[in-house]
């Protein structure tokens, strides 16, 4: 498993968190970076896949 792999998932679940935190203490900032962290760790995530699929393809 690549590390940008395992780096997303740790990022999205952190955007998880910080998004359901804004959203119960009413903190719009804290929601949007949520949001934020959570689709650059999709991103990363995605990379880390395409980084495994090339590996076992070669």
């Amino acid at each position: 498993m690549d590390r940008d792999r395992s780096e997303g998932s740790m990022k999205n679940t952190k955007g998880r968190v910080k998004e359901g935190l804004g959203k119960a203490l009413g903190d719009s900032k804290m929601e949007t970076e949520g949001k934020m962290d959570k689709a650059e760790g999709h991103i990363q995530n995605t990379v880390g896949g395409i980084k495994d699929s090339l590996r076992k393809s070669t």
